[in-house]
């Protein structure tokens, strides 16, 4: 079943979720070569507790973790570890809040020293393909709309679409109907309508779009071991423009002072 959120709603799930992007702002003060993705899943944990709100992902399904973090050719749902971060890596940090009862849920994928102009370019277009998909995502226009938008922008350009690993619904639950995915056809799929709240989260492959999961249960991997992006925001459907509910201008204010 799908949930109409109220207005009272959607503010709260603006507040967890805007806590989600200054989350992301402080791992990306953090992410530098020699950090271990455990450290980071520290910082995250302590600010999202420091802040009154609980980590959404911790103990999800029985996650052990606050964030998912993936790095290379990982796509997502990495387990944290004492992995250190190396020049050249890509690491996708995904992260989960819960506050008044509502999740707040986004992802950005960040660049650790001197990356490669190719993988930068896959960054670029699917954080560039995240925004096209929002465009679509509209009171009257259906699921397919934005899959279709967010797959034509990447494989324009020679990159590929994961089909299994999907958006979603966001409220009271991690994961609502309906399912978004990242490619489509337009006019196809489920009718959006005024007071949806849905992840838009293109998980977008340099190579071949399989993936296979890794032994531990969680990690998704490319099949191919090339490099994948995963950018996600959290949204509420407007007869107008979508609200982003998320935010990347605290990540992107911390990146401009790094650079």
């Amino acid at each position: 079943m799908i949930y109409l959120k109220t207005p009272e709603e959607i503010a709260i799930l603006k507040k967890s979720n805007r806590l989600v992007g200054k989350t992301l702002a402080e791992v990306a003060k953090a992410i530098e070569i020699g950090v271990t993705t455990l450290e980071l899943d520290k910082i995250a944990e302590d600010f999202i507790r420091a802040n009154g709100a609980t980590p959404g992902f911790l103990g999800y399904n029985g996650f052990p973790n606050t964030l998912c973090i993936s790095v290379n050719e990982q796509v997502v749902h990495g387990i944290p570890s004492k992995y250190t971060l190396k020049d050249g890596d890509i690491v996708s940090v995904d992260c989960g809040t819960i506050i008044d009862g509502f999740y707040g849920d986004s992802a950005f994928t960040f660049c650790v020293g001197n990356v490669d102009e190719k993988t930068q370019k896959l960054l670029k277009t699917t954080r560039e393909a995240l925004y096209k998909g929002i465009e679509m995502a509209i009171h009257g226009n259906r699921i397919g709309d934005v899959g279709y938008a967010i797959q034509h922008h990447c494989e324009a350009v020679g990159f590929s679409v994961v089909r299994e690993m999907v958006g979603h619904g966001v409220g009271r639950n991690m994961h609502e109907a309906p399912e978004v995915p990242n490619y489509g056809k337009r006019g196809q799929g489920i009718l959006l309508k005024e007071g949806m709240t849905i992840a838009i989260e293109p998980m977008i492959n340099m190579g071949n779009k399989g993936i296979v999961f890794e032994k531990d249960g969680w990690t998704v991997r490319t099949i191919d071991r090339k490099p994948s992006a995963h950018f996600e925001h959290t949204i509420a459907i407007h007869k107008g423009e979508a609200e982003i509910l998320s935010s990347f201008d605290y990540v992107d204010e911390v990146l401009s002072h790094k650079s």
